[in-house]
């Protein structure tokens, strides 16, 4: 009885203890603010109470936004209390007109519940990732001792998360073309593949990573991923789309790589060369860069509007490119997604609104580049300011001197005229005045000006020009004359006296000329004005001579690069946000600066130069981040963050986020921003050595192959696909730099309106070179090029997204480059053997660097054995085919013909297009 009754008790206790303990709330997992709170907050709330809208006062965009007081006087989540939340209670209501979201289905219990423990846990946030500093990660433990370098123990690490192991390494032929296609663009020859095939030493591969980095045509590769960022173009786009000569900025970026210049001075170079302490013309080239923005020549359209387009793309552009931010939505509203303001997005642009060009046709501020005989005049020139001043007053006055030939700013131009009189602006961007008319320019500081330089023409039988001041017949502070026999000599560069003033004046240009039949006959015409200091030594014996000089000078033959400059401070612009991105509707004034919640911008100037400076500083928490995975994502074909151009809270996560901090910490402190060395770890390790070869399984598991657990398999770009094609029909081209050429494209692509450029197909080697030397017209890009993903280059690209189309394989099968390059590889074939399976097989091997699998070849040998019968039996289609020279030069035609077309099947095989 005794022992039942102790055991019955036990057993009650037992039980009780059961029940006591499983009425005990086990302690809830944190919620994560970026990771459970802020994706239900951007899909579901922010449309309505965000940047965009704040509808009833409520905005989720900021925690100090979320928590004040909305339009009923209450906040809508009290942190800690979710019962008392009407956050809340609206979400919860059985009431469909009090029910969030309005007018949309509800929130899933799930989400309503994460919410709610997100406000009784304070209702706490957090930072997006990508705007918190890296720190630098651990390097994991080298478990399967299949480490190279770092980047193999991320990979691995994850790898074994997921229960997967690394692909061994790709064999030499498909592993040397692929670091060949990916360093300099282009196939290995077949030397450069015996030689590391024959090489057994440890460093192998290595040497030849070393060879393709020390290349000249490294540069051009990657010059190619630049200039779809820069948007660079040969023409100005809109409709006109005509020429501008902006080559040497091409140019500036291929050497640029060439030197592994460090990306933080290729940054400062590019936005703010001209504020560097005396800027090498390299310099000023490179800020070309905002440069490529569109200009529009058209007639009656509005200058400032279109000077105003191009500032707001170089603000998107500059934050895309360095950032991964989408601030082209700032422009009207407050970002809905990330912590930017409507405000940082005209801040931004105040480091952009005093630069001097403003639409106008001739695309000043441009840099002159003197023919070696007019370099001679300006050493003269300098020779006179020397000899006329003294040490202290030379080196300023020279560089000023120097600046007034090669760059002559600060212009005025015609649409800074107002109160037009028998005057009007012809095609809306030149000044033209008939007799008695005149134009008034307001508030020019004239202190120091004794020299007026214009840039005019004459129209109507000669006649005077009349600059007076502030009113219409006051002082004449200067005048130009010009006799009846002058009439039609175009625009030249006049330099006319002009009497000393001080203090800022109205200034009247007057048109004068009695004699014309027709007083509204142009006078004259303007295409601008500069006021400018006198050279020194005025009044001496020679200083007319030296004036003579700088006006042939500035009316000299040259070429001219569009560059940047900065207003100096009397044409300097005051910068208003625009209310709701309309840039005539001005709000409060704004000065320039960077988002708050970044890193500070006190220690900057707030010019572009401060601007640069800061976002290649250390405290930046994107620059090197963004950089380094636009690299990446050139090898690997994703990005370790695989929206490159958006790397905000709807960008996509990163695969391996600790690998990218540790790549952006390596980059800015160990490699010291040098891209060739940052390129040199990745294709160093075993990650990017794999052999691409895949399995179902893992095909099924990883299809983009972002765990990486193999090779790298994706189609090549559209200039590498065409390069390679050249390379091995043997007609590419070495010729490096220069003006851009013109290959061959279909006829009558060029119909374009309001412009009389014309395609001009290149000839000899130009018309075979690389395809980062094609001119490229915004309104009608190179259609082979574009066929296979290039940019239109309209705006800025990030990520060329990879189709794959029928339009492509006409393109390989029947452009003209292709079948060009095609049949170059089958004159190789022709001599490479005497049966056809020999020619055959060294054509394959010459393009893919191995020899066909058996199924292929006979099925390449049938092609050609087909194509031979029928060209033998007709002859001309082949004499058509191949050419009536290639022809005549061919001792047995139809076997050139057939080879032709086996050749082209080769370049046409998904594993050429590929890089695997």
């Amino acid at each position: 009885m005794f022992q039942k009754n102790v055991f019955t008790s036990a057993l009650v206790l037992i039980l009780a203890g059961v029940v006591y303990f499983s009425c005990i709330r086990q302690p809830e997992k944190s919620v994560d603010f970026n990771a459970d709170v802020r994706p239900i907050l951007n899909t579901k709330c922010i449309s309505c109470h965000g940047g965009v809208k704040e509808k009833s006062g409520f905005s989720l965009f900021s925690r100090a936004d979320a928590l004040r007081k909305n339009n009923s006087g209450k906040p809508a989540i009290i942190p800690g209390d979710p019962e008392n939340s009407e956050f809340i209670r609206r979400l919860t209501a059985k009431d469909p007109e009090e029910r969030m979201p309005y007018h949309a289905e509800p929130l899933p219990q799930a989400e309503i519940d994460i919410l709610k423990q997100w406000i009784k846990e304070g209702a706490k946030w957090a930072d997006h990732w990508a705007y918190i500093s890296p720190k630098n990660p651990k390097v994991p433990t080298d478990e399967l001792r299949a480490a190279v370098n770092p980047i193999d123990n991320f990979v691995q690490a994850r790898l074994q998360q997921e229960g997967l192991k690394p692909a061994p390494i790709a064999d030499k032929a498909t592993l040397l073309r692929r670091l060949s296609l990916d360093l300099i663009g282009l196939p290995p020859t077949e030397k450069e593949l015996q030689d590391f095939i024959q090489d057994s030493s440890p460093q192998a591969y290595e040497k030849q990573a070393d060879r393709l980095l020390a290349s000249p045509h490294f540069g051009e590769r990657w010059a190619a991923m630049w200039l779809d960022l820069a948007r660079y173009s040969d023409s100005k786009g809109y409709e006109k789309d005509d020429y501008r000569n902006v080559w040497r900025y091409r140019d500036y970026v291929i050497q640029s790589f060439n030197q592994d210049k460090p990306f933080n001075q290729f940054t400062i170079e590019q936005l703010a060369g001209d504020l560097l302490p005396q800027p090498t013309e390299e310099q000023l080239i490179a800020t070309a860069y905002h440069r490529n923005t569109a200009n529009n020549d058209e007639g009656g359209t509005d200058d400032e509007e279109f000077r105003t387009a191009a500032l707001l793309d170089r603000v998107s552009n500059t934050w895309e490119v360095w950032q991964g931010t989408t601030m082209g939505c700032v422009q009207c509203h407050s970002h809905p997604y990330d912590p930017f303001r409507h405000e940082d997005f005209y801040q931004s642009m105040a480091f952009f609104n005093n630069t001097r060009d403003e639409d106008i046709p001739n695309e000043s501020p441009t840099l002159v580049h003197l023919k070696p005989e007019d370099e001679l005049l300006i050493k003269e020139l300098k020779e006179w300011v020397t000899k006329e001043l003294p040490v202290a007053q030379k080196s300023t006055e020279i560089i000023r001197i120097e600046k007034l030939v090669r760059i002559t700013e600060p212009k005025i131009h015609p649409h800074a005229f107002d109160k037009l009189t028998n005057a009007a602006l012809a095609d809306g961007k030149y000044l033209g005045g008939g007799h008695n008319g005149f134009a008034r320019l307001k508030g020019i500081n004239l202190t120091g000006k004794t020299d007026l330089i214009v840039s005019i023409a004459n129209r109507k039988g000669g006649g005077t020009l009349q600059v007076r001041q502030d009113r219409l017949d006051g002082e004449v502070l200067a005048e130009f004359k010009t006799a009846p026999e002058q009439e039609g000599r175009g625009y030249r560069r006049e330099i006319i006296n002009l009497n000393p003033t001080t203090g800022k004046h109205d200034l009247y240009v007057v048109f004068l000329n009695p004699a014309l039949a027709n007083p509204q006959d142009y006078v004259y015409q303007l295409e601008w004005l500069l006021f400018t200091e006198p050279l020194p030594g005025a009044g001496k014996p020679g200083y007319a001579e030296a004036k003579n000089k700088l006006q042939q000078l500035l009316n000299a033959e040259a070429e001219k690069t569009p560059i940047i400059q900065e207003n100096p401070r009397d044409f300097w612009r005051q910068t208003y946000l625009f209310e709701r991105g309309d840039w005539k509707t001005k709000g409060k004034a704004v000065r320039p600066s960077t988002p708050k919640f970044l890193n500070a911008f006190v220690k900057y100037q707030p010019n572009r130069l401060g601007l640069a400076k800061w976002l290649v500083s250390p405290d930046n928490p994107l620059t090197a981040r963004v950089t380094v995975n636009r690299f990446w994502e050139q090898l690997f074909g994703y990005g370790l963050v695989e929206s490159l151009e958006d790397f905000g809270s709807q960008g996509t996560k990163p695969s391996h986020p600790e690998l990218l901090d540790w790549l952006a910490l390596n980059f800015q402190h160990e490699q010291g921003w040098q891209v060739k060395k940052l390129l040199k770890l990745l294709v160093l390790s075993h990650t990017y050595r794999q052999s691409s070869k895949t399995t179902p399984e893992l095909t099924q598991k990883d299809p983009a192959n972002r765990l990486l657990a193999r090779g790298p398999r994706v189609r090549l770009t559209a200039e590498q696909i065409r390069d390679q094609a050249l390379a091995v029909g043997g007609l590419l081209s070495s010729k490096m730099y220069g003006r851009s050429v013109m290959p061959p494209q279909p006829e009558g692509v060029w119909q374009v309106v309001y412009s009389g450029m014309k395609w001009e197909t290149s000839t000899g080697e130009d018309a075979f070179r690389r395809a980062v030397y094609t001119f490229w017209r915004r309104s009608v890009p190179y259609p082979s090029l574009q066929t296979f993903d290039a940019a239109g280059r309209e705006i800025c690209v990030s990520r060329r997204i990879r189709t794959n189309t029928p339009l492509q394989a006409l393109v390989t099968l029947n452009d003209t480059v292709y079948m060009l390059a095609a049949q170059g590889l089958a004159r190789k074939m022709q001599q490479s053997g005497k049966s056809p399976t020999e020619q055959i097989t060294s054509g394959y091997e010459a393009a893919l660097f191995r020899k066909p699998a058996t199924l292929k070849l006979k099925a390449l040998t049938k092609l050609y054995q087909q194509a031979d019968i029928y060209y033998s039996q007709h002859p001309q289609d082949a004499s058509q085919f191949i050419g009536k020279e290639a022809a005549n030069q061919n001792p047995v035609p139809r076997q050139l013909a057939a080879l032709t077309l086996v050749a082209n099947a080769i370049l046409n095989l998904d594993e050429f297009v590929m890089k695997e």
